[in-house]
């Protein structure tokens, strides 16, 4: 059962930074990390969870949510199996529980369809102070 641990979240006053880090584990014999795409999702209290960025098997390809686009950038280092993001320029409506999650793809492109994610990690909570 693949396993995905989040870290990096914080707190943080607009205008900051961080950069949060989500690590696989439990792949099984024949499978590895770089069989998915991964991709970033949160959750603001008392709304959706919403897409905020995806990266392909191959790190090629990404695509990020109109409201992050400019300020997030996501990264991959399938040699460790950890994905990143780092987030600059950080704003109050930033501020969430973010999860990590992964989708069994080798193709071109990623995916932030939340019913396409087959492993989902427990979150890592940022918040950001005006």
């Amino acid at each position: 059962q693949v396993q995905l641990v989040e870290s990096g979240g914080g707190s943080v006053q607009a205008g900051g930074s961080l950069t949060l880090s989500c690590t696989a584990s439990g792949l099984t014999f024949g499978t590895n990390f770089d069989d998915y795409a991964m991709a970033w999702f949160r959750q603001a209290p008392g709304k959706e969870r919403e897409g905020v960025s995806c990266i392909n098997w191959s790190g090629s390809r990404t695509d990020y949510a109109a409201s992050v686009k400019g300020r997030f950038t996501i990264s991959r280092d399938n040699a460790n199996d950890t994905v990143f993001l780092q987030m600059n320029s950080l704003k109050p409506q930033d501020t969430a529980m973010y999860y990590c999650a992964a989708a069994a793809s080798n193709g071109l492109e990623c995916d932030l369809t939340e019913s396409n994610m087959d492993y989902w990690g427990k979150g890592t909570l940022v918040t950001i102070s005006s």
